[in-house]
């Protein structure tokens, strides 16, 4: 990404109300990026209708709207401020939803508003399964194998193919909204109904519950350096959703190999995709043999960042 011009005046999109998967846990990350800017003698634009958090104290954004996190509201700040530019990584999947919508519709083009960080394109390349798994196919990177579907009959030729057990996830959503796993038809069928409530799009997954689940908090700056802050392991084998998992901070039972060539796929697959900022990548591991798949990278601040920037003392937002 080429910054054009300079730019004095930024729009940062908070991660809206406070439910699991927004609010509290993307708080740290938004926070440490209007220092950031603050620093930098940004003016910074903030939306954000929580009020219980630090990002809308008095003093840490220049200008804050508590509004909702949608595009419709933001369109209308965005013709009221001007920015120059907009983040769209430290609002977890609200703030990253949103800004692909603004994207879509023209908003951004509209009023010459520039996304700093990871451009959109390769946002889309990390939520949209399936340009996910071809993205990473071009470099020979193993991903769980998954058939996205809209239906319930779809999804159940998918799990017939797959074989029993499966999981099934729900594309597009926040902190796992509407997954679980399937030994059976019935279960499935319960399942898939309740996740297409949620998302279009829903995710049929050979099951890998039992390996390893180790995440790597990658960083990657427009000139391509790369560092690993750090990686984490879950306690847990896969299978229990992350925010109900113990997570570890270095990586506790990874073996010096296993680490450097897990190290060395996540640093190939955020520079494939075109990651700008911080970003992380989430691998099963079998602990029998050296076989992984990633699970997905998100390309924005997570939970994780936060993890890792108390664990490490090393502020990833910021």
């Amino acid at each position: 990404m080429s910054i054009s011009k300079k730019i004095s005046k930024v729009l940062l999109l908070g991660s809206g109300a406070l439910k699991i998967g927004e609010a509290g846990e993307f708080d740290y990350s938004g926070s440490q990026a209007l220092k950031a800017m603050k620093e930098e003698g940004i003016t910074t634009v903030l939306i954000n209708p929580n009020i219980a958090t630090v990002q809308t104290s008095q003093g840490v954004a220049d200008i804050i709207y508590f509004l909702p996190v949608t595009p419709y509201f933001v369109e209308k700040i965005i013709e009221k401020e001007r920015p120059d530019g907009i983040l769209l990584a430290f609002g977890g999947q609200t703030a990253l939803n949103c800004g692909v919508e603004l994207y879509e519709n023209g908003v951004l083009e509209r009023y010459g508003v520039e996304v700093l960080g990871t451009p959109v394109s390769a946002i889309m390349d990390t939520e949209d399964r399936e340009l996910f798994v071809k993205k990473l196919d071009e470099i020979n990177v193993k991903t769980i194998k998954s058939e996205a579907v809209t239906t319930i009959d779809e999804a159940a030729a998918a799990a017939e193919q797959l074989g029993y057990p499966v999981i099934v996830r729900a594309a597009y959503a926040l902190g796992g909204l509407g997954s679980g796993f399937c030994d059976n038809r019935e279960q499935l069928t319960v399942l898939v109904e309740k996740a297409l409530s949620f998302s279009p799009q829903v995710l049929v997954e050979k099951s890998l519950k039992g390996w390893k689940e180790v995440e790597y908090e990658v960083v990657r700056d427009r000139f391509d350096n790369c560092i690993t802050v750090c990686n984490m392991e879950n306690l847990d084998p896969l299978g229990i959703h992350t925010g109900e998992s113990i997570v570890v901070a270095p990586s506790q039972t990874l073996s010096n190999e296993d680490y450097h060539y897990l190290r060395k796929l996540a640093i190939k697959i955020i520079r494939h995709i075109g990651i700008v900022g911080e970003c992380n990548v989430q691998y099963a591991f079998d602990p029998k043999s050296m076989d992984y798949r990633v699970i997905e990278v998100n390309a924005r601040l997570s939970r994780s960042s936060a993890l890792a920037s108390k664990a490490t003392g090393y502020p990833l937002a910021f």
